[in-house]
């Protein structure tokens, strides 16, 4: 389950995430794991996937090999947030997950498919 106590979300953060995200979402009381972190840059995406399921952390990534919803039905696994923006720059980045994290329900996103582009956000739920 990517759910933590107290309404918290356990996360893993792609490497093709700005760093600096794990901070801005900890600082939101976010459990926030992140792939260089634990060794797994440059791992395939089957072997990074096996570490998102393993802890049971929602995945978030901008990766378009992890698109495909129906490889990754929701209910199939902890949750994956795919973000799609026109101009992903890490200042943009992190403004629009900022801005998603304070106004969305985001720990009941648990085995859903999401995806976040820059004025849309949708949610597939198992």
């Amino acid at each position: 389950m990517a759910r933590g106590a107290g309404g918290r979300v356990k996360i893993k953060l792609d490497e093709n995430l700005p760093a600096e995200l794990s901070v801005v979402l900890q600082s939101k009381g976010h459990d926030v794991h992140t792939v260089a972190d634990e060794g797994l840059t440059a791992a395939s995406d089957p072997d990074v996937f096996a570490a998102v399921v393993r802890e049971g952390r929602m995945f978030m990534t901008q990766d378009l090999d992890f698109s495909d919803v129906r490889k990754f039905r929701p209910g199939t696994h902890p949750g994956i947030a795919l973000i799609r923006l026109r101009e992903p720059s890490r200042r943009v980045l992190i403004q629009r997950l900022r801005e998603v994290f304070e106004i969305e329900p985001v720990e009941n996103w648990t085995q859903c498919f999401v995806v976040i582009s820059n004025t849309k956000l949708r949610v597939q739920t198992p």
